[in-house]
């Protein structure tokens, strides 16, 4: 799940190397001309449903990046849903303007990496969890009280009855933490009850965990997929707004309707055979009926060495009807070969999908019924894919040193589904990618005095970037909501879990015009009214100009570590930083 934009944070208006009282450059060199398009005119595009641009700068310019987002935020890709026929020809619209800018097709040869996914959807007439002492009480109320799913792919109908029911605490095993909530504790067949986020969020301590900023460890993903490992029947995560950083709106609207995933090599055997959301009330009522205090058990799940608690005689019972429709879909890679080492890359990421088009009025707005049907997802993320189209153009006419990968990647909103499968079927190896930069919802807001680094105090990316805003006379600025773990929620994460440094990066909130108020203002409007909704389109009145200033400061950065023989690192204590010492360790000099 992508994640949601606080009002304090303005969503990815990625930044600049450029002075700030001056035109937006984008680099300080000279960049040589690229060839005309109609000299590097893709070999075939009368599949598209839309023209390419006839003409585009080797600049990165306000005019390019709104062509690029006008089109591909069009109604005629009814919100670039995966695996829809007009959402995948989105993809083909994008490997097409690669070809056309002078990129060489980048995985082996093809542009497109096929992604096989499934799209599994719970008939919740049929389906039920029922927690309780009374084996006549009556099963949680779906989407009210509950939301569940499973991940298992080769069984429509699964069941089962009278688990015991355990609290794990965090439900986490983190051996840089000295943790283990699973310690001296079976949890085979057994339905556990955990937390979301992690003890250092609860507490505030700065030495626990990562104190205030949620670990990889405090996320939903990462609890599913350790309960599973524990062989958990059934794994249920408390909700609570403040550290889930969203609210119960967004589990019962996320979490219920076709869920895509990828296609699983074991069939998702591996997997808990049901995974869910409880709310809180619903937690308290039953802890209060296993004779047990919520809030003080709560407390000690913070503390070192806390023990699982059986939750006296309530057992969990469950049953999971679905369907599991196999399909496609594909990430788009392109990539420019470098001319000293082209053995070593540098990765761009952006998602190119969205949410499709909805069935009703209804579905296609929460709040309020709408004739508009399509999620055109102007801002997330024809924003990030335009960037990506951009840079990779300004890009081609330096012939970096090191190779650079453009990966425009799908499945995003379905779970950063398309960024997975690239980083479990690597174009090429891990340890031979320096380093990555992810670019996801740019905000059309104008210009800032600062940025955000979602996840600061990750990797030596920063420095560069900061060195590069310096020249613009703007600042880096931590990501100011830690605890949202929005670092663990965008594509850079699959990347980052294999050992990559990655960087990403949001727009500052203190606007050139304005201040702080009207930025924090923007993103909250955009959050409220637009996030998530059909009403995402462009507009030919945005301001693109920091967008411009954003961008070609990450085209920066990327050609400066394209052009050095420097691999810049995660920063000492970092909880990836082993994976990439380990894989470093395995390359061939």
């Amino acid at each position: 799940m992508k994640h949601i934009l606080a009002p304090s944070v303005l969503a990815l208006a990625l930044v600049a190397c450029t002075p700030a009282q001056d035109e937006p450059t984008p680099t300080e060199t000279t960049p040589t001309p690229t060839p005309t398009a109609e000299a590097t005119a893709p070999t075939e595009t009368s599949g598209l449903l839309l023209p390419l641009p006839e003409e585009t700068s080797p600049e990165i310019t306000a005019e390019d990046l709104a062509e690029r987002i006008s089109i591909l935020a069009d109604d005629v890709y009814e919100g670039r849903g995966p695996a829809s026929e007009n959402g995948e020809k989105a993809a083909d619209w994008i490997a097409a303007e690669m070809e056309r800018i002078g990129l060489k097709p980048g995985n082996s040869g093809e542009w497109f990496q096929t992604v096989e996914m499934v799209n599994q959807s719970v008939d919740e007439s049929l389906s039920s969890l029922t927690i309780s002492s009374d084996p006549e009480a009556d099963p949680l109320v779906l989407r009210s009280e509950t939301v569940f799913w499973t991940k298992r792919q080769k069984e429509l109908d699964l069941s089962f009855e009278d688990s015991e029911v355990v609290f794990v605490g965090y439900g986490s095993v983190a051996p840089e933490y000295d943790w283990n909530d699973y310690e001296d504790f079976d949890a085979t067949g057994k339905t556990v009850v955990m937390l979301v986020n992690d003890p250092g969020f609860a507490t505030q301590d700065p030495d626990l965990f990562n104190g205030n900023a949620m670990t990889y460890y405090g996320r939903w993903t990462y609890k599913y997929e350790e309960g599973g490992r524990q062989g958990a029947t059934a794994i249920i995560v408390i909700h609570e707004t403040a550290p889930a950083a969203y609210g119960w709106d967004v589990v019962r609207n996320s979490w219920t309707g076709p869920q895509a995933d990828l296609v699983r090599a074991d069939g998702g055997d591996n997997r808990s055979v049901l995974e869910g959301w409880v709310t809180k009330d619903v937690a308290e009522s039953l802890f209060e009926e296993a004779g047990l205090n919520y809030e003080e058990l709560k407390a000690a799940a913070a503390q070192p060495g806390f023990k699982p608690v059986p939750m006296g005689d309530l057992k969990a019972s469950g049953r999971v009807v679905q369907t599991v429709e196999q399909a496609e879909s594909r990430n788009v890679i392109g990539m420019i070969e470098g001319t000293e080492t082209p053995d070593e890359y540098m990765l761009f990421v952006a998602h190119w999908d969205h949410l499709g088009k909805a069935e009703t009025p209804a579905d296609a707005n929460f709040s309020f019924a709408s004739e508009d049907l399509i999620y055109n997802g102007a801002v997330d993320n024809a924003t990030g894919s335009s960037a990506l189209l951009d840079i990779a153009e300004a890009m081609a006419t330096q012939n970096p040193k090191r190779s650079v990968l453009f990966a425009a990647v799908t499945l995003e909103e379905s779970g950063l589904l398309g960024s997975a499968y690239m980083a479990e079927n690597p174009i090429v190896p891990h340890n031979q990618i320096v380093a990555g930069i992810n670019m996801d919802g740019a905000l059309p807001i104008g210009r800032t005095k600062d940025m955000v680094v979602v996840g600061y105090g990750a990797s030596e990316l920063e420095d560069i970037l900061e060195n590069v805003l310096t020249s613009q006379d703007r600042v880096v600025k931590p990501d100011p909501r830690p605890q949202a773990g929005s670092f663990y929620r965008s594509d850079h994460i699959s990347y980052a879990k294999k050992g990559v440094p990655m960087l990403y990066a949001d727009g500052g909130d203190d606007m050139r015009e304005g201040g702080r108020d009207a930025g924090q203002a923007a993103a909250a409007d955009y959050t409220n009214a637009r996030y998530h909704k059909p009403q995402d389109e462009y507009s030919p009145d945005w301001d693109l100009s920091g967008m411009v200033e954003d961008i070609s400061a990450l085209y920066e950065v990327g050609l400066r570590i394209a052009n050095s023989d420097e691999w810049p690192t995660w920063y000492e204590g970092n909880e990836f930083e082993s994976i990439r010492e380990a894989d470093l360790a395995t390359r061939e000099d």
